[in-house]
């Protein structure tokens, strides 16, 4: 008689100590996320552990903390070139002179230093904070459940 986990095509194979352990592979991809996978991966296991959980039992946990990471890190680079706009640091002028632009882009960032991070982090936090929903029903969709 076959296991489910046989049914499912599932194998197993015999350990030295006579017992048969099963074949386990993960689907899951190589992570990449950075800071912001990693605030995510906090965030689920301390305020929505159901989701985490659920996102550990699917074997996509990483696969959601790397898109989160991705779409937060083109976030922050549109912030911070708008931000550096607003100074009047543009492209036009690093077309014209890299030098001075970049001793610009270097002054402005070190000038405004925690504080510009910690604005950029509140901002790209709440704008996926707004996405939330839709990572949820995305994942339910996803994961086959049927309202």
């Amino acid at each position: 008689m076959k296991s489910t986990f046989e049914k499912m095509g599932g194998t197993y194979t015999l350990g030295e100590d006579g017992i048969y352990y099963p074949n386990l592979i993960s689907t899951d991809e190589e992570p990449h996320y950075g800071k912001y996978g990693m605030m995510r991966r906090t965030y689920l296991k301390e305020y929505r552990p159901t989701i985490y959980s659920l996102y550990m039992l699917e074997d996509r946990l990483t696969e959601h903390l790397n898109a989160v990471d991705d779409e937060a890190q083109e976030k922050v680079d549109i912030l911070v070139h708008q931000m550096m706009e607003k100074q009047g640091i543009t492209e036009e002028m690093k077309a014209y002179d890299q030098m001075v632009w970049g001793g610009l882009c270097k002054q402005y960032l070190e000038c405004c230093g925690r504080d510009c991070v910690k604005r950029i982090d509140l901002q790209v936090m709440k704008e996926l904070n707004k996405w939330e929903k839709y990572y949820l029903f995305s994942f339910l969709f996803k994961s086959g459940f049927k309202l």
